[in-house]
């Protein structure tokens, strides 16, 4: 389909996208610090590093690199000595490689790039330690994440590790991209169902954990910023949002003085090959 959730996602990585993306991260930067917070990954990582030099990580759709620079602080990862954690990056959007890539600081430094979709992933792209994937699967349409989640294992370590946080069918991402969807054609972001049902379907072992919290805005700017990017939708200002037929009632239950309230319900998946 044309102009599709994917093609208009990757449109919106860019330069010319920048103000939206620093508005849509002034509220989703939170995303990031909660799970960071909700998970010991420097006692995690210390104990992988036990007899290395380092660890090799795959950053699968980093985006702006926020989720390593989540980890960096608010958790102990910064006190590990040296620079143990080397990251190769993939994402189909250069723009968004070279922001990760410029993002990265000790105990993280920048390694390979793949500029690609992670179900094309070339066998080179194998023997990570550990492979994430957090908030960024969204637009994998469903009838294509038994591949990607196969290629997601293909570039684990026999012993690696696999991370992927993805939101519920409960959470703000989902509910509001399906009140936009609910009036135009297109294809409906991927839940942490059908996400962990892939995983599963491709034979890896998956722990779940869920975590709750909520997003507060009262910025209007920074409302509109982000709830563009939430749609990946500039055409839709704010007052077009409010006035639409299927937003704009969201928007209203979700608002009260002033100040714009969404629930997040995000799974943490743990996942060994």
């Amino acid at each position: 389909m044309d102009d599709d959730t994917f093609d208009r996602s990757l449109a919106h990585w860019s330069e010319e996208g920048r103000a939206e993306m620093e508005a849509f991260y002034a509220v989703a930067t939170q995303d990031y610090r909660e799970l960071a917070e909700a998970w010991d990954w420097a006692g995690w990582i210390q104990e992988r590093l036990v007899g290395r030099d380092e660890l090799r990580v795959l950053d699968v759709a980093c985006g702006s690199g926020k989720f390593p620079a989540a980890l960096r602080e608010h958790t102990a990862i910064s006190q590990l000595e040296g620079t143990p954690l080397v990251l190769d990056l993939l994402d189909p959007s250069a723009f968004s490689l070279e922001e990760a890539a410029r993002s990265l600081t000790p105990p993280m430094r920048p390694g390979r790039r793949f500029e690609c979709k992670l179900q094309e992933l070339a066998s080179d792209g194998a023997g990570y330690d550990v492979v994430w994937a957090t908030h960024a699967l969204y637009a994998l349409p469903e009838e294509e994440l038994p591949e990607g989640a196969a290629a997601f294992l293909c570039a684990l370590a026999p012993d690696g590790f696999g991370f992927v946080a993805h939101a519920t069918r409960n959470a703000h991402y989902l509910r509001f991209y399906e009140r936009y969807l609910s009036t135009r054609e297109g294809t409906p972001y991927a839940s942490a169902r059908a996400v962990a049902e892939a995983f599963r379907g491709a034979g890896a072992q998956v722990e779940e954990r869920t975590i709750t919290y909520r997003q507060v805005i009262t910025d209007e700017a920074v409302l509109q910023g982000y709830l563009q990017r939430c749609l990946f939708d500039d055409t839709l200002d704010l007052a077009a949002m409010k006035a639409d037929s299927a937003l704009g009632p969201y928007l209203e239950e979700h608002t009260e003085s002033g100040r714009a309230t969404f629930e997040q319900e995000v799974a943490m998946l743990f996942i060994r090959g």
